[in-house]
């Protein structure tokens, strides 16, 4: 896992957005970290350099928002579901095998239920401001990502 100290939420958006530029159809991003690390900044970030022009919220009470930037964006935010099996209601593998990329909050809830092939993000607080942020890929492909963010 490659680790990156941050220390500004401008760094993390950057960071955010340079990832959203390198991502591609079918592509899953699995957030992780505390309440209040960061997740949903990310996520904005994220979508904002994705090309989506809607304010993009934390789907915490609906699981799931869906977005149109240069691809769909499946924004996913498990963290009140009691185990993976309720994201059969939502008929999550037609997101996460489907023709946009997912982004997926608290993704270690859900973790026996992800592809293979993912990137994870952690975000952990350092302080107020200061995060580290640690990334890996679960494979070649996405491990190039990783190496390109790290720059």
């Amino acid at each position: 896992m490659n680790c990156i100290n941050i220390k500004t939420q401008q760094e993390t958006e950057a960071l955010a957005v340079k990832l959203s530029q390198k991502v591609n159809r079918g592509d899953i991003i699995c957030l992780t970290g505390d309440l209040g690390a960061g997740k949903t900044t990310f996520t904005q970030a994220f979508a904002r350099g994705f090309g989506v022009e809607d304010y993009v919220s934390s789907p915490t009470f609906t699981i799931i928002n869906e977005y149109q930037g240069r691809l769909p964006l499946y924004h996913f935010d498990v963290y009140r579901l009691e185990n993976s099996r309720a994201m059969e209601d939502i008929g999550y593998e037609e997101y996460f095998y489907g023709d946009g990329v997912c982004i997926i909050e608290w993704a270690s809830l859900i973790q026996d239920i992800l592809p293979m092939s993912h990137l994870w993000i952690d975000i952990k607080v350092i302080d107020q401001q200061q995060r580290n942020i640690c990334i890996k890929g679960t494979n070649d492909y996405y491990e190039k990502i990783v190496g390109e963010l790290l720059l």
